[in-house]
């Protein structure tokens, strides 16, 4: 009689696991076609950039803001390199943190930013011809220089 009931639980408990396995498999498959739920996290802000516009980038019909979104902002958005780096900086100089985003300085000229692009400043390489044409520097410029 025990061992009666002892295959009846073993049974039972055979049973309980393959029915398990079916129902977890297609909890799997709906999980896997609609994602997990309230899906991943947004990736940090300096992955998030701009898309290019198709075409010539001689002649780039995006503006300023977009083009430095892109161009610049794996180092210039919020928490790129770039960006903790010149925050460091604005705080030892008594300035709001919020002044470490380029898109938030109100000190910069157009010049200026086309010479540190051009010439690099610090730990910023310089930026060729081929990484920023003219055209959309000349965008960026007056986009971070506020038309100064």
């Amino acid at each position: 009689m025990m061992r009666k009931a002892g295959m009846s639980t073993l049974l039972l408990f055979a049973a309980l696991a393959v029915s398990g396995c079916k129902v977890s498999d297609t909890d799997n498959q709906t999980a896997a076609q609609a994602g997990p739920p309230g899906g991943p996290p947004p990736p940090p802000p300096h992955q998030m950039r701009a898309e290019m516009a198709p075409g010539d980038r001689l002649k780039t019909t995006m503006d300023g803001k977009d083009l430095f979104s892109n161009r610049c902002g794996a180092c210039h958005l919020d928490w790129g390199m770039g960006t903790n780096l010149i925050t460091k900086q604005q705080l030892a100089l008594g300035r709001p943190p919020a002044m470490g985003l380029l898109a938030n300085r109100d000190d910069l000229t157009a010049d200026y930013v086309k010479s540190v692009v051009r010439m690099g400043k610090n730990a910023m390489p310089r930026q060729t011809r081929v990484d920023v044409t003219d055209a959309e520097l000349d965008k960026i410029a007056a986009y971070l220089g506020k038309g100064k």
